[in-house]
């Protein structure tokens, strides 16, 4: 039986699907049609498309846009040609790449192409972000991001705006990751990687150009189990410095509310931050950053009060695991000392794990106060949301009873 289990994660598919596809858009005698080939790649001298789609035994095809112009209202598809996800180049494979290692891959970019100015990394794991940082080095980017939550990272997909040098790959081969992707890769790195057999080393070139993505958008595609699809334009955050940032502000039964505190330009660069990482979020959603690090990310969620405690619970728990594993070299569920984990959780209480001074980034308004109180209680300075909710005076009022600042970004981030 114990067999038959690994033995189902093992299965690895020839799809029959065909080699081109086309998308046609229809209005009276006007015709709007997008071409796509499928991927394939020569592996061991044999052609392979992807492993498998979601789970093993569901076959799944990787179709890349190849022509075509799809324009509707203002706006328009991206042109055919300027590829990422879907035109890899495979420098190391083992296993060839599954749809979840590309659709991994893909929000990664999504988030990434935000963050140019920066060495910057972004670990994905179930197409939800589990760690995000950026700095001055691509190796501090990425100690960074991966212990913001280093249990999560554990084979997940690495995503990096620089090429990785030694001591980025150094210490990436120290974990177990799915997937590594980057627009390059220095001399020697190559040489690190191979020891890890498995490893799906990724070579995006147009990684380099990420920030000519920026605003861009394509044609969101999403079946329905009765055969129909919803056909959406991706979402494109409006938000993109904090020019475009408003205070808190509105109006209640005649009388204004506004946030008495402006934000501070530590604050500012976590705002936007927050902002962009919330993009690659699954909603409903809260996370939590610091320092352009992600401390606690909570994801697809019911209720926003929920989510913003379970984002606070992860930041708490990710804390005293990262302390754990500095100091003792295990992860926090394996120890075994009593008083050195009542030791390290009081260290983390102490610093209410990590969320002092941090900044609360929600995906849609917060319809009452007690979704803001829970990161108040934790010392949170700042708030960024969209706004909107006719309730937002009481959001206001808990902010400036607690000396934090708060923003509007006038736009919701939903992402199901």
């Amino acid at each position: 039986m114990a067999e038959d289990l690994k033995k189902m994660y093992k299965t690895i598919m020839d799809d029959h699907f065909p080699p081109n596809m086309e998308i046609s858009f229809v209005e009276g005698s006007k015709r709007q049609t997008l071409f796509y080939e499928k991927v394939v790649w020569v592996i061991d001298d044999v052609k392979k498309g992807l492993r498998y789609g979601e789970n093993p035994g569901q076959e799944a095809a990787l179709y890349r846009l190849i022509n075509g112009n799809l324009v509707l209202g203002e706006s328009q598809t991206i042109q055919p040609g300027r590829y990422l996800a879907s035109d890899i180049e495979l420098l190391q494979s083992g296993k060839h790449p599954g749809k979840t290692n590309l659709t991994d891959a893909d929000n990664s970019l999504n988030i990434l192409r935000y963050l140019v100015d920066k060495p910057s990394v972004v670990i994905v794991k179930h197409n939800n972000p589990c760690g995000v940082a950026r700095a001055d080095s691509l190796e501090e980017a990425y100690i960074k991001a991966n212990m913001a939550d280093r249990v999560a990272a554990f084979g997940g997909c690495i995503a990096v705006n620089r090429p990785v040098d030694k001591a980025a790959a150094e210490a990436i081969s120290n974990q177990y990751a799915e997937v590594v992707v980057a627009p390059d890769f220095e001399e020697g790195v190559m040489n690190i990687f191979a020891e890890k057999k498995n490893l799906r080393v990724i070579r995006i070139a147009n990684i380099s150009r990420l920030q000519t993505f920026v605003g861009e958008r394509f044609v969101d595609f999403k079946g329905l189990i009765d055969g129909g699809i919803i056909a959406q334009w991706s979402f494109v955050p409006q938000a993109r410095s904090k020019k475009d940032l408003k205070p808190a502000e509105c109006e209640h039964k005649g009388k204004t509310y506004r946030i008495k505190r402006k934000p501070t330009d530590r604050e500012y660069a976590d705002m936007l931050f927050g902002w962009w990482v919330e993009s690659g979020v699954t909603s409903n959603s809260v996370i939590y950053v610091k320092d352009e690090v992600t401390v606690g990310i909570g994801t697809g969620e019911q209720d926003r009060v929920g989510v913003a405690e379970i984002a606070r619970d992860k930041a708490y728990r990710k804390l005293a695991d990262r302390y754990c594993f500095e100091e003792l070299g295990i992860p926090y569920n394996e120890l075994a000392d009593e008083d050195k984990k009542k030791e390290l959780d009081a260290k983390v209480a102490r610093e209410k794990g990590g969320l002092i001074k941090a900044t609360m980034v929600s995906d849609a308004f917060f319809p009452f106060r007690d979704g803001v109180d829970v990161g108040i209680q934790e010392g949170i300075s700042a708030v960024i949301h969209p706004g909107g909710s006719l309730n937002d005076f009481q959001s206001i009022e808990a902010c400036n009873e607690a000396d934090v600042t708060m923003v509007y970004t006038g736009q919701r981030s939903f992402k199901h």
